[in-house]
């Protein structure tokens, strides 16, 4: 079947006009009429490829956003027409493209993209000395390799030389993207070319098949990173570069070690310094930044990359990355002759948009969060989230067997929907301790034996075999989960379950010498069944070929981490619905709080570009975003010294997460409200009485400062300083911020009809009642968790403005939706009320019921506290930011040492 979808995607391909699903029809039976297909295609398999194809040429995708530097000349549509560029590599990849079934909407949109990105380029026809740094922001697992694999294909037409892929940290990512690049640039199996028998080594993958007039040069394969010995035998084919050299290299300090010693050592009689050199970051953000605690001190990597590029007469740097943050805090003024030149994206920024099938944060996390996420609330007492290196594995926690039994079930009905061909995985990352992750594999191998040998002994038992308990457990799951699910009736269920588990295998993705390599390159009429087993080796750039369910019990408040740990985005044609992720309450509420901050991001990179702003004024922007606190101050975290950094307040939603359970503060917190209260009923303004509360109108500004002054929340929590809101607020108070809303919030769900009444001087005002998180409440702590970690409600910003108001902001936000080809979410964004012009800033205060799950720690809860969520306004004033001296002591109490050696550790034996 993926043969004939391949074979109709280029047929159309190569058809002008837009296809209907009568025309779609007619390719599939044309070619069910050929030699290689006649009498293997049943009617009904193809009427459901002829839907998938209809499916897939219904997807779209957008072109993105970009800034430029202002000295940007664009040089590529002059070399076109003046005949200057080939199209051999670009147009290989294109067949390819079409062969495995890309909408021809997204293969164009590609093709514009990397046109974009090489546009920014520099001229490999321009021979003076010149140097490039960009970056392409892009989404987890949405395609980002595809389009640099593109942008390579199109550098190399345009007469790059060499090109130098650096991809993540680990051996199987490293190998993983080697592979790719075999199939869509080389089309040569660089794996076979060190086979003693010449026919093997010319084994043709890929683009290969299309036109072998020409094959790169590869100095690396996909068994073994870059070499000088294995470097140097290769300089024979070299010659005079007539095809391009590349390389694809592990991010490893000793691997570009010794590719700058072989460089130097080759470079002047091999003529490569003055060929033009193309460098793709792939997970640009991780081990290439500069986080070193003082400017002249680079980190080692950070500094070998500069040196690579200096090597260069003629160099561009490309960083690709989902989570861009960190790129963005490079300072753009570092450039020194002892530092060289810093990777700051000075020249480019261009934001990929997701075709419209992308199964992301948006629809798992938001639109579809009650159909795809089941929360963990098992684990504590069987694999606590914090655990040490010898924690013992002596049962695993209910959840985890009913996620490992719900990828069965789902491969089984993938099965049934005749999807035997493809991959279907299960992630499991629930520790970053190597000898922890051995003990799960061993104990989920256990239970899938278990699982398998009930099947083959009663499977075929029709109804009978539902005594067998564990395929009774089996039924429980699919009852639960998929039973409404099409093609997914429990007979073709339980008949798949046997082919199923006989496939399934269970394995460790880590640095350990029980790791096993995720091998997808298997052929035949069984895809891969497979359940890996790891941690930090499962959190970047490596792809999980048809993740169906995954099993995520980490804790990181560390935006970037959380984000690549997400393997679970990519695309799911025809299983979509069969997609499971477990995890904790916190982890779901951390999830739809980042993907906030990213689309955010994404929000600001079209603005900027409308607005012509250079890539040094986008970074600025980010930079100051409230949300990049915490990522500024993880790579700060270590030098125990404060630093400075701008913050913007202005549009956004401020709300006291964390409060310290301090009976002293909590009680002046408590006053200062009733203070607030009574000075506004006392100056006579008039209560309004929405169905969220009370609300008073044009409050003095002295009054919201006098109650900021004395309340206290966390002191770990930068966003809710004092000193932060107390300077912000003063350089507007005369006028932006001058006059004030004031919300006294009174829950209305009857969920919280069984919370006390407060008050605060007579206005009576109902508790909320809010999840906490567990370890922080230990700690003396309220950290709200949950899949929301709101303080307030949803619509809560809308207060104080007029129907026309909030009308006009969500017209405007649906608009700006639907021209970038995306859903509008069913809960809007706060910032888009925030940011109505002409609004006054919004005081949000109400009483919080505390909640948590564990028994033992209800004795520690107050019955209520005050919170409060504070909706500023835009503001003209100092570009809405303020400087704000961040305390990295502080900070480091907030995160914990164990979090921040996290990240540095990644899996640890």
């Amino acid at each position: 079947m993926s043969s004939l979808e391949g074979m109709t995607s280029m047929f159309m391909a190569s058809q002008p006009g837009p296809h209907t699903a009568q025309s779609i029809r007619h390719i599939i039976e044309q070619l069910r009429g050929t030699p290689m297909f006649a009498g293997k295609v049943e009617d009904r398999d193809a009427e459901e490829l002829a839907r998938l194809i209809e499916e897939k040429h219904g997807i779209s995708m957008g072109l993105g956003a970009i800034v430029d530097a202002e000295d940007f000349q664009p040089w590529l549509h002059d070399a076109r027409i003046n005949g200057k560029i080939e199209d051999f590599y670009w147009s290989r990849y294109r067949r390819l493209l079409n062969l495995k079934g890309l909408p021809k909407s997204v293969i164009d949109a590609t093709d514009e993209v990397t046109d974009r990105v090489l546009d920014r380029l520099g001229d490999p026809r321009n021979n003076s000395r010149w140097s490039r740094r960009g970056m392409v922001v892009g989404h987890v697992q949405s395609g980002k390799t595809q389009n640099y694999t593109g942008l390579i294909c199109k550098a190399a037409d345009a007469g790059y030389r060499l090109i130098v892929v650096i991809a993540g940290i680990h051996n199987n990512l490293r190998n993983q993207t080697q592979a790719r690049i075999d199939e869509g640039f080389i089309g040569r199996d660089t794996g076979r070319l060190a086979h003693a028998n010449k026919a093997q080594r010319q084994k043709i993958i890929g683009v290969g098949q299309f036109d072998q007039r020409e094959f790169p040069v590869s100095l690396t394969n996909t068994l073994r990173d870059f070499s000088k010995a294995t470097a140097t035998t290769n300089t024979s084919q070299i010659g005079q570069y007539n095809v391009p050299v590349v390389l694809v290299i592990k991010k490893n300090s000793s691997t570009l070690k010794n590719l700058l010693e072989w460089l130097k050592e080759h470079s002047v009689h091999q003529g490569m310094v003055s060929q033009p050199m193309l460098l793709i970051d792939d997970e640009a953000d991780n081990a290439s930044i500069n986080t070193a605690y003082a400017r002249d001190e680079v980190t080692r990597i950070n500094g070998q990359i500069r040196e690579l590029l200096s090597l260069f007469h003629r160099s561009c740097y490309v960083g690709y990355t989902a989570t861009p943050f960190a790129n963005i805090f490079i300072d753009p003024d570092t450039d020194d002759e002892a530092l060289k030149e810093d990777l700051f994206p000075r020249h480019f920024i261009i934001g990929l948009d997701a075709p419209s099938n992308y199964f992301g944060a948006q629809k798992v996390f938001l639109d579809a969060r009650d159909q795809h996420i089941r929360l963990i609330d098992d684990n504590e007492d069987v694999l606590p989230m914090k655990h040490g290196i010898d924690h013992p594995v002596d049962l695993l926690p209910g959840s985890l067997v009913q996620a490992v039994r719900a990828f069965i079930v789902a491969r089984a009905i993938r099965n049934a929907r005749d999807q035997q061909a493809s991959h279907a995985s299960m992630l499991v990352n629930a520790s970053r301790f190597t000898e922890v992750q051995g003990r799960l594999r061993s104990h989920i191998s256990d239970i899938v034996g278990r699982m398998r040998d009930a099947v083959a002994v009663d499977a075929g038992k029709g109804r009978a075999a539902l005594r067998n308990p564990e395929i009774a457990a089996l039924h429980a799951i699919w009852k639960e989960e998929y039973a409404g699910a099409d093609g997914a009736d429990w007979p073709a269920v339980q008949a798949s379950l046997h082919e199923v588990l006989v496939a399934a295998r269970v394995v460790e993705v880590n640095a350990s010498k029980r790791s096993q390599a995720l091998d997808y390159d298997q052929r035949g009429e069984h895809g891969v069944t497979v359940i890996a087993v790891g941690g930090f080796s499962l959190s970047r750039g490596l792809t999980l070929e048809g993740l169906t369910v995954s099993y995520f019990l980490r804790n990181s408040m560390m935006y970037d981490t959380l984000m690549q740990m997400g393997r679970w985005f990519g695309y799911r044609p025809g299983y979509e619905d069969l997609c499971r992720v477990w995890m904790p309450a916190d982890g779901v509420g951390w999830y739809a709080h980042i993907h906030e901050a990213m689309d955010d991001l994404q929000t600001q990179l079209k603005r900027m570009e409308l607005a012509k702003a250079t890539p040094e004024q986008f970074g600025l922007a980010v930079r100051s975003h409230p949300e990049t606190l915490i990522v500024t101050a993880r790579n700060k975290m270590g030098t125990g010294k404060n630093f400075p950094v701008k913050v913007g307040l202005a549009g956004k939603l401020v709300e006291t997460t964390r409060i310290r359970i301090d009976q002293d503060q909590l009680g002046r917190n408590d006053r200062a409200g009733q203070r607030l209260a009574k000075t506004i009923k006392a100056s006579g303004l008039a209560a309004i009485h929405p169905s969220r509360g009370t609300l008073y109108s044009a409050v003095p500004v002295d009054l919201i400062r006098d109650f900021l002054q004395v309340f206290r929340s966390d002191a770990a929590d930068p966003l809710t300083d004092p000193r932060l809101m107390s300077d912000y607020i003063d350089a507007r108070a005369d006028n932006e911020l001058k006059e004030w809303d004031v919300l006294f919030a009174s829950a209305q769900k009857t969920t919280d009809a069984e919370k006390s009444d407060c008050c605060l001087d007579g206005i009576v005002m109902r508790a909320y009642g809010r999840s906490v998180g567990e370890e922080d409440l230990r700690h003396d702590v309220l950290a709200i968790s949950g899949t929301s970690r709101r303080v307030g409600s949803p619509g809560d910003e809308r207060v104080g403005l007029s129907a026309e108001q909030i009308n006009a902001a969500t017209e405007a936000f649906k608009a700006e939706r639907n021209r970038d080809g995306k859903k509008v979410p069913a809960t809007l964004p706060p910032r888009i009320f925030c940011e109505v012009p002409g609004r006054r800033p919004l005081l949000i205060l109400r009483f919080v019921a505390p909640t948590v799950a564990s028994a033992d720690l209800v004795a520690k809860l107050p019955a209520s506290v005050l919170a409060w969520g504070i909706c500023f306004p835009p503001s003209n004033v100092q570009g809405g930011t303020v400087e704000y001296v961040v305390n990295t002591i502080r900070m480091r109490e907030m995160f914990g040492e164990e979090e921040i050696e996290e990240e540095a550790l990644g899996d640890t034996e």
